[in-house]
C-alpha cells in the first residue's frame, strides 16, 4: 500500500459507472479514506464547493461535455488533479497542457504513480 495515499480524500469525476467502480476499488485498496464520485460537471462543482479534497481525477469527456469548468474550480482551491481519457491526450485546451493525463484503460500502478506525484508536488 502506498503510504502517501493512505487516509486521503479523493474526488473522482467519471460518467462511466463500470470505470468509476474500478477506480473506487483501486483507491480503496490503496487506503484512501474517502472516494467521492460525481458523474456530471454540476455534481462535481457542487461537491467542490462544500468539501475539501486532497487530489482529484477528472474524466475529460463527461457525457459529451468537457470537464474544464471542474478543473478551474479545483485549481482555484489548489487541489491537484489528473485528467483521464480514452482519447489522445493531445486535445487538452491551452492552459491545461501541463496537467498530467492518465490514458484509459490504465493499471493500478499507473494510478498510484500519478496520484503520488501530484501529492508530492502539492507538498513542495
Amino acid at each position: 500500500m502506498d503510504k502517501l495515499l493512505s487516509g486521503r480524500r479523493v474526488l473522482v469525476v467519471e460518467d462511466e459507472m463500470l470505470v468509476l467502480i474500478m477506480i473506487e476499488d483501486m483507491l480503496a485498496d490503496l487506503g484512501c479514506m474517502s472516494v467521492i464520485a460525481a458523474a456530471t460537471v454540476n455534481q462535481a462543482i457542487a461537491l467542490i464547493e462544500v468539501q475539501s479534497f486532497d487530489v482529484a481525477m477528472l474524466d475529460m469527456n463527461l457525457n459529451g461535455h468537457d470537464s474544464y469548468e471542474v478543473a478551474e474550480a479545483l485549481a482555484a482551491r489548489d487541489v491537484p488533479f489528473v485528467f483521464s481519457t480514452g482519447y489522445s491526450g493531445d486535445d487538452l485546451r491551452d492552459g491545461y497542457r501541463d496537467r498530467p493525463v492518465l490514458m484509459k484503460p490504465f493499471m493500478p500502478k499507473e494510478l498510484v504513480e500519478i496520484l503520488t506525484l501530484l501529492l508530492c508536488l502539492a507538498k513542495s
